[in-house]
């Protein structure tokens, strides 16, 4: 893929999740959560300039800052987010401001670690950049699903009345 293919890409599954993970949505638990990340992987392991040739160990060693940063951020989006139940087993969450904060954090720290490349003499490439992603969203994805074992639907007649006590034991806040 080209530059400008290889940044819409980007451009677009980031837009896609963060406007995803902003409003409540339905999270089928039936649903395989990482083909996605994968998918997005196996692009960026396709295509050529993954590692610099020239600097093969600081190539390496700043992808795997990436990859890790990728991975910690996800996880923090994931933990960030609220999850709850309904009383019919529908499984719902939404991003909260500490989510916002950690896509901002991670984006200001993953460009401080692109700029680093030519500090370094290391060119990285578009698909370093997917690779991370991918990290990222499978992380988030990973922690989702595993947070998901522990939601429990509220009560029946709490949701019928919608007292202050639903609210806090459907939602879990962060």
């Amino acid at each position: 893929m080209s530059g400008v293919v290889d940044a819409l890409v980007i451009v677009a599954v980031v837009g896609l999740v963060v406007s995803r993970q902003f409003r409540p949505s339905r999270i089928n638990t039936e649903k395989r959560w990482w083909p996605a990340p994968v998918v997005l992987a196996l692009v960026a392991l396709k295509q050529p300039g993954l590692l610099a040739a020239d600097h093969h160990t600081a190539s390496a060693a700043l992808l795997a800052v990436e990859l890790l940063l990728g991975a910690v951020v996800g996880a923090g989006l994931a933990w960030t987010t609220r999850i709850w139940a309904e009383a019919d087993g529908t499984v719902w969450s939404r991003g909260s401001k500490a989510t916002a904060a950690v896509w901002g954090a991670g984006i200001a720290v993953r460009a401080a670690v692109f700029l680093l490349g030519p500090v370094l003499g290391v060119r990285h490439d578009t698909p370093a950049l997917l690779l991370a992603l991918a990290a990222t969203l499978l992380a988030r994805s990973a922690t989702l699903a595993w947070r998901l074992r522990t939601v429990r639907p509220m009560a029946p007649s709490a949701a019928m009345y919608g007292t202050d006590a639903s609210w806090s034991a459907r939602k879990e806040f962060v």
